[in-house]
């Protein structure tokens, strides 16, 4: 099982650097940061820009993937996006993995003015989106005439990228989705599935969700006539509760988490206080288990 870190950015880089590095230091296999213009209970605080954070982060580390945990279209277009992903990407030398999902109901869905979409409308906004970067992101040769698609959502006209992609054949798509379709589109298109669970009341009941879901994915990819192993598996373990909130907790959801198939585990490194408030000595002792 790979393990992973989500740092917030909400540290000037002066003091984050170290923070970035040490998550490589302790062992991690990948580090990630939100792609949200602001978050929830935080949105008061200092919050800085994702890929500014990643690519700053990319330069300090070298072996420890990076990527975004998850980016939306909620405000960003696949042509300007592609761009920037592919820098990022070149910049840390193929470490970049591009966690996305559809994007909730929250700020970042009405900060540019939008209207407020239905399910319907922002599952599909969602899979144009992402077709638009698997194009764009795969790279055209130069001299080719750039890459051109129009949807109901958006649209490039010979969009022209960076070169020769730091990945073959692109960096690695880690999706994040629930429902039917969602899993259908991950089933087609996904290098990676992460999920974060359902809403639960308790513990148990949560595991029970991520399980179902878990065999609902199964369900998908056997429809397609795609290997399961063929597919990375994520999990959010502190979709309910914390899972460095002591030793005890984090072994406990290691050990849920691989009896229900999953390849990757990621948590959050912990705050001094409010959501996902943590002991540095707790990061430190599980960091030590990481590695036989």
């Amino acid at each position: 099982m790979r393990h992973g870190i989500v740092i917030l950015p909400q540290q000037r880089w002066a003091d984050a650097r170290a923070t970035w590095q040490r998550a490589e230091e302790l062992g991690f296999d990948h580090a990630w940061t939100y792609d949200h213009l602001s978050w929830r209970s935080l949105a008061g605080e200092p919050w800085g820009a994702t890929i500014p954070t990643l690519t700053a982060a990319a330069a300090v580390t070298s072996t420890i993937r990076l990527g975004t945990f998850v980016s939306s279209p909620n405000f960003r277009h696949p042509v300007p996006f592609a761009k920037d992903l592919a820098t990022l990407d070149d910049v840390s030398g193929g470490r970049f993995l591009l966690g996305v999902g559809s994007g909730g109901t929250g700020f970042d869905a009405f900060v540019l003015g939008q209207e407020q979409l239905s399910a319907r409308e922002r599952h599909d906004r969602f899979i144009e989106f992402v077709r638009g970067l698997d194009a764009l992101l795969r790279f055209e040769e130069p001299g080719s005439g750039g890459i051109s698609f129009r949807g109901d959502w958006f649209t490039a006209h010979e969009a022209r990228m960076v070169g020769t992609p730091a990945q073959h054949p692109r960096m690695p798509f880690v999706v994040a989705a629930d429902g039917p379709k969602g899993l259908r589109f991950v089933a087609e298109l996904a290098d990676g599935w992460v999920t974060l669970g359902r809403e639960s009341d308790n513990l148990d009941a949560w595991w029970a969700s991520v399980s179902n879901l878990s065999r609902r994915l199964d369900d998908a990819l056997a429809a397609r006539g795609r290997d399961a192993g063929t597919l990375d598996r994520y999990l959010s373990l502190d979709s309910h509760g914390y899972a460095l909130a002591s030793v005890d907790a984090w072994e406990d959801a290691i050990g849920r988490a691989a009896e229900l198939g999953f390849t990757d585990v990621v948590t959050h490194w912990p705050r001094a206080e409010g959501v996902y408030a943590g002991s540095d000595d707790v990061l430190v002792e599980v960091a030590s288990r990481l590695r036989p």
